[in-house]
């Protein structure tokens, strides 16, 4: 049965090439796709090596064997949870999923029915006896103590399990409510509660990113030419004010850069420095603007970030004061310093938050009057964006490849922890300074030490501030 919080989003599924399509129709074999259900918001990306070796180590660490064979492509879909949980698509189907515990700093695996046949799993299983297996398989009935007819020894409370009949064929996954030593010696109770999950089919095959590029043609190349004609007719529209590209580092100004420039030609780039960017994302900024030989006009903000911050302590998730500090008033000023006034083509994506789902595609920020924005690939999801990137042979940035999906200042209080206990692991000189800040706040007003070392900054608890294009 279908969970109600799914639904069949912007991703099919080309069985003979196995890649994903964004339409209903391959561009590389001719064949017919099926459409794959996703849970919302439904924006999945790809999964680089670094992802599938995360998801293939939290499901070793768990059953005994990866999740992603060799050679397959992956896709992630980021869904909500309390801090961090992906999907995990294979072979057009979802498989699994991985999700963070912020309390025990570790990725939980959260396998599917789906996922028994790709992972072989040599541990952290349960076998239902015939009597039982019908009711589990057909009406989701969980494993009752009456009903088990083995169960592997490692199991213990709380951990996620397959459920097998006596033939060995997955019926069900769940989470074990006792130890396997226990589980032996019960008369009765519930040894294991199933979970109810959409069925997703899932046929695997080998398959490259270029493959998908090929699969791809069609939609690509109207996507392509939707959003270059939207760029000539706002330009055309804005006659008097002088174009350029709001580029962030991130993978959607890059295709963004990409789409005005085939539209228009060459146009500056206009780069908010909020001083709190990764040394990978100011690579990036230069490596672009060398590869396509267009100069870059900085906004600098790093002097008002820390001018707020002495005042105002750090920003939080409900009190965002840092974009409009570090980013929209200095481009606010670099603008009427530059142009006077100008139209900006921005990366924004209405499958990014629901407020930019209502966002309009033309349209001044309040806190920017001197800019005119307007948003080319408005309508395009992340696998549009990467599969363009990937066709063109593009420069993006380097931490996609590293497992972050969102480039932004470091120490984003909108980071899930996840992310956040990343950037600590990998850029400890970068938080080291950060936490300095952090604690010289925290004993100046008496606060305690969970509230730097649980990431309790990242929430004020007052009304915050709109999020403004970060």
């Amino acid at each position: 049965m279908p969970s109600p919080l799914s639904f069949k989003g912007m991703l099919w599924w080309c069985d003979t090439c196995h890649t994903p399509v964004l339409s209903r129709g391959c561009s590389r074999c001719g064949g017919v796709t099926r459409r794959v259900m996703l849970t919302p918001p439904g924006d999945p990306r790809p999964a680089f090596p670094a992802d599938v070796a995360l998801v293939n180590q939290v499901y070793s660490d768990h059953f005994g064997s990866p999740l992603v064979p060799d050679g397959h492509l992956a896709l992630l879909n980021k869904v909500p949870d309390t801090d961090r949980m992906e999907e995990v698509i294979v072979g057009g189907g979802v498989v699994g999923a991985i999700r963070y515990i912020p309390g025990e700093g570790r990725w939980e695996a959260i396998p599917r029915m789906e996922s028994f046949g790709l992972s072989a799993p040599a541990r952290k299983w349960v076998v239902a006896d015939n009597g039982a297996a019908a009711a589990i398989r057909d009406r989701s009935a969980s494993l009752l103590a009456p009903g088990l007819a083995g169960i592997e020894p490692s199991v213990m409370k709380g951990d996620e399990v397959f459920v097998l009949d006596e033939k060995g064929e997955c019926i069900a996954v769940g989470r074990a409510r006792v130890d396997a030593a226990v589980a032996e010696s019960m008369e009765r109770g519930l040894v294991v509660r199933t979970r109810r999950t959409f069925s997703s089919v899932c046929v695997p095959g080998k398959a490259t990113w270029e493959d998908a590029v090929a699969a791809n043609a069609g939609p690509l190349a109207e996507h392509e030419e939707e959003a270059i004609s939207f760029v000539k007719n706002v330009a055309r529209g804005h006659g008097s004010l002088p174009p350029n590209v709001s580029y962030s580092g991130g993978k959607d100004s890059l295709v963004t850069l990409i789409l005005v420039t085939k539209a228009l030609g060459d146009v500056p780039l206009l780069f908010a420095d909020t001083g709190l960017e990764f040394p990978e994302t100011y690579d990036n900024v230069r490596e672009v603007a060398a590869h396509f030989g267009l100069p870059v006009t900085v906004a600098r903000g790093s002097e008002a970030f820390w001018e707020a911050f002495s005042t105002r302590g750090p920003p939080a998730r409900d009190f965002r004061w840092c974009c409009r500090a570090a980013k929209l008033e200095p481009v606010d000023g670099v603008i009427r310093n530059t142009w006077g006034e100008c139209l900006s083509f921005i990366g924004q994506r209405k499958f990014e938050s629901s407020r930019r789902m209502a966002s309009h595609r033309v349209w001044r920020n309040p806190h920017i009057p001197a800019q005119v924005s307007a948003a080319p690939i408005h309508h395009w999801t992340a696998l549009h964006v990467w599969l363009y990137l990937f066709r063109e042979k593009a420069p993006y940035n380097r931490l996609y490849e590293q497992g972050v999906d969102r480039i932004g200042c470091f120490m984003c209080p909108s980071s899930d922890l996840a992310v956040i206990r990343h950037v600590i692991s990998r850029y400890p000189s970068l938080w080291e300074k950060w936490d300095a800040h952090l604690r010289e706040w925290q004993k100046a007003r008496g606060l305690p030490d969970s509230w730097v070392e649980g990431a309790g900054w990242r929430v004020r608890g007052v009304s915050g501030e709109e999020d403004y294009n970060c």
